[in-house]
């Protein structure tokens, strides 16, 4: 009987590592908050990671697309259903968080004879004012934080940490502003996670420094040519300036278009 405690948490530590391996390829999600609001920002291959929740609630995503797909229907009900019984008002992004989807994510990280969700989400709300616009970043654990001004989600928490690192660094005023930061720190994390994957091999940006990787636009935007050959930008508004409830709406490839180097213009929809 001494064992199971000692069994149980072995299997949670295989169930990371495994987790950790599935999601060691996944683009990176980036969320930045400016004057007019918030943007969502990744690429994907053909299937979206970007959505609508409700009406000042959006989402990325970033692991299965199965998965993922089934906690948004989860979110949108709860955040439907919220609306419905109560008010607009009541359907905040951490009462979604807190007391719906995360305890949904837990429960099936730590039974260990089912299968996990292979996930993590990053939600964003925007505020009636700017200075109340925030983020909510869920792990597949269950475990979330909440974050102003900006947030994202990697493949490990060290890239993670490398991405808000150089988002620290940055001016951002307007959307061409928050779109071209965005990229680039959506390049940041990539670059990260590769390099990750090719340590240990003799790979010459491997032995290079961390301050030498990130800070050189050049660099950022020359790895984003090779990365989306078979990619598609996404770009998303949660916009305080749309008219109507719902502040959602996708950056139209023509509008991308203004705002990106031309050679980025192929990774467009």
């Amino acid at each position: 009987m001494y064992e199971e405690p000692y069994r149980w948490v072995e299997a949670v530590r295989n169930r990371r590592q495994y987790l950790d391996d599935q999601l060691k390829e996944g683009a990176p999600v980036v969320g930045i908050a400016y004057e007019r609001g918030i943007l969502l920002m990744t690429m994907s291959k053909g299937t979206p990671k970007l959505y609508e929740i409700y009406d000042r609630l959006a989402l990325g995503g970033m692991g299965h697309p199965a998965d993922l797909e089934k906690l948004r229907f989860n979110l949108l009900e709860m955040a439907h259903v919220e609306g419905f019984n109560r008010s607009a008002s009541d359907v905040t992004g951490s009462r979604l968080v807190k007391y719906g989807i995360a305890p949904v994510i837990k429960q099936a990280f730590e039974e260990v004879f089912k299968a996990p969700f292979i996930v993590k989400i990053l939600l964003a709300e925007l505020g009636r004012k700017a200075e109340k616009d925030g983020f909510l970043t869920i792990n597949y654990d269950g475990t979330f934080e909440e974050k102003t001004q900006y947030a994202v989600l990697a493949a490990t928490s060290v890239v993670e940490q490398t991405m808000i690192g150089y988002l620290r660094q940055q001016s951002i005023v307007s959307l061409k502003d928050a779109v071209d930061v965005a990229i680039r720190t959506w390049a940041v994390g990539d670059r990260a996670q590769q390099l990750a994957l090719e340590e240990g091999e003799d790979h010459d940006e491997a032995r290079t420094g961390p301050d030498q990787q990130v800070i050189d636009a050049e660099i950022l935007y020359a790895h984003l040519r090779r990365r989306i050959a078979e990619k598609t930008i996404e770009c998303a508004l949660l916009d305080r300036h749309v008219q109507g409830p719902s502040k959602y709406r996708a950056l139209e490839a023509d509008e991308l278009r203004t705002m990106l180097p031309t050679d980025l213009s192929p990774s467009l929809a």
